[in-house]
């Protein structure tokens, strides 16, 4: 699918926006096409149960008859991205699964859901393709207590929302589906109110103290109330991929970009390419400086010779513990900060397109 086409994705989706091939109705005389009536017996079969160490997510959408949607954990300790095809309205997946994990998937109005997965456990999701707000998810306590609350927000006007996320926290503060709320409205949202994150994830931290995410995150806040927009970029000093040394006086371009990235992340190595036809457009009116969250060092250094990346690229092996990370304040894979020539930051946690857009409104 080319990049226009699935524009509008990189613009309605939430903060994980995924490359999307989806097809609709007959595709007769296609691979896809070709369905076993076995299909459909092993189906009803296997959604008797699960093994205690793998996890199904299986459902059925009305007013769809096939197509495909994706489903990553965005943590780095899956496989990547996987495909979930839909046939004649229902879809199964499942994968080895030893300790509880949050899946994100994007269904095929681009529309992005958690699904908290346990080990042993089967979630199932039903709903109408043409409204995919009032779909249901059932199997555990936090997927139902997810569809309430999505339920309930849907109702509020947006004003509202934040109030409502606020409380379900304070209720809830040892559950994953306030760690996912957490990220969300509090870390990928550019306009977030990070004084009050910061406050939240703390009373997180008492609830789970063994969560060493919400401890990252907790630190990565205090950071990004330091680097909020219209605050100066800390002065800082680090060796990138070629062993050459990396400051602030190399952001000193019109336009200056810091991303983070990994390479089992496809939302931050999607914006890399999009910084890459960028800097080939504005030469050196544009700078920018990525930090890989990759643990082997040699394979960034690779991927970014494979990819012809001439600008820095710092990957220590630290991953999460990379000193930079926590001085600018980036909390997700792919966070990202918009710098201008004077040092201030002027944007953040911007989706792939909307960094392309940025930059082309403040070159042009």
């Amino acid at each position: 699918m080319k990049n226009e086409e699935f524009a509008t994705a990189q613009k309605t989706g939430n903060y994980g926006k995924r490359l999307i091939k989806f097809r609709l109705g007959s595709l007769r005389g296609s691979k896809f096409f070709i369905l076993h009536s076995s299909f459909f017996i092993l189906f009803f079969l296997a959604s008797c149960g699960v093994d205690s160490d793998r996890f199904r997510l299986e459902g059925r959408l009305r007013n769809i008859n096939q197509g495909e949607f994706l489903i990553y954990n965005n943590d780095g300790s899956g496989d990547g991205i996987d495909t979930i095809f839909v046939r004649e309205g229902r879809f199964q997946y499942e994968t080895p699964l030893r300790t509880p994990t949050i899946f994100i998937v994007i269904f095929p109005n681009y529309s992005e859901q958690p699904i908290f997965a346990e080990p042993g456990e089967v979630v199932t999701i039903k709903g109408d393709a043409s409204h995919m707000k009032e779909m249901t998810i059932e199997g555990t306590d936090e997927n139902e207590d997810m569809t309430k609350l999505r339920q309930e927000l849907n109702r509020l006007m947006p004003p509202e929302i934040p109030k409502a996320v606020e409380r379900f926290i304070k209720d809830k503060p040892g559950s994953p589906v306030s760690n996912y709320l957490l990220m969300h409205y509090y870390i990928m949202d550019p306009e977030a109110d990070y004084d009050k994150g910061y406050q939240l994830v703390k009373e997180m931290v008492k609830a789970q103290p063994d969560n060493g995410q919400l401890q990252k995150w907790m630190e990565g806040l205090d950071g990004m109330r330091n680097n909020k927009k219209d605050s100066r970029l800390p002065a800082f000093s680090a060796i990138d991929v070629n062993g050459r040394r990396v400051t602030q006086d190399q952001l000193k371009s019109k336009v200056n970009v810091v991303t983070l990235w990994a390479t089992w992340n496809f939302n931050s190595t999607d914006i890399q390419r999009r910084l890459q036809k960028s800097k080939k457009k504005y030469g050196d009116k544009l700078s920018i400086l990525s930090i890989c969250l990759d643990g082997r060092p040699n394979e960034c250094r690779d991927r970014v010779r494979r990819d012809s990346i001439k600008w820095p690229n710092i990957c220590d092996g630290k991953m999460w513990q990379t000193p930079l990370v926590a001085k600018f304040g980036l909390n997700d894979v792919s966070a990202n900060l918009i710098v201008n020539d004077k040092g201030v930051i002027i944007d953040r946690n911007l989706q792939p397109l909307e960094i392309e857009e940025k930059i082309d409104k403040l070159l042009k």
